[in-house]
């Protein structure tokens, strides 16, 4: 777990022509379809995993955006992981319901120990992986849609 964080604060503290890109250590995660995900599944694509909770109105301001940004970019080999932390699988069940969540592949942190690895401090939280399996870059809370363009480019993936 130490070296998640480490590699996080790698990502976020030093400057980008300074980072030495570090593996993702080795996770689970097992979508709300049955999906089994882990870091042999995303070989080869680009991966933006996105920790969020029901109650987080920037989750929520941010999820059109990830939505978007997840469709837009599909054809390219993005995947997003959005692992709901903390809560139950009906309170999420109930939650999406009445707000779906096309085009991402959704995760219970129950399912998953990408939540205990990363440990975030606040929501929304985002991390990219490049396709060699590289943390690219992490944002701690909601930036909107440039920042979360700006994150998905420092993993290669930029419009043509």
């Amino acid at each position: 777990m130490k070296s998640v964080l480490i590699a996080i604060l790698l990502a976020t503290a030093l400057p980008a022509q300074e980072r030495t890109p570090q593996k993702m250590p080795i996770f689970r995660a097992k979508s709300v379809s049955g999906e089994s995900l882990d870091n042999s599944a995303l070989q080869g694509k680009t991966a933006l995993i996105q920790l969020w909770a029901t109650w987080c109105g920037y989750c929520r301001k941010d999820q059109p955006v990830v939505e978007k940004l997840s469709k837009e970019f599909a054809s390219k080999g993005l995947i997003v992981l959005a692992v709901n932390v903390g809560e139950t699988r009906e309170k999420v069940e109930a939650y999406l319901k009445e707000n779906p969540r096309p085009g991402v592949k959704l995760v219970h942190s129950l399912d998953s120990n990408l939540a205990a690895m990363i440990q975030p401090q606040g929501f929304p939280f985002y991390v990219v992986l490049d396709k060699q399996g590289r943390i690219a870059g992490v944002q701690a809370g909601s930036g909107g849609e440039v920042a979360l363009r700006d994150l998905l480019g420092r993993a290669g993936l930029e419009n043509d």
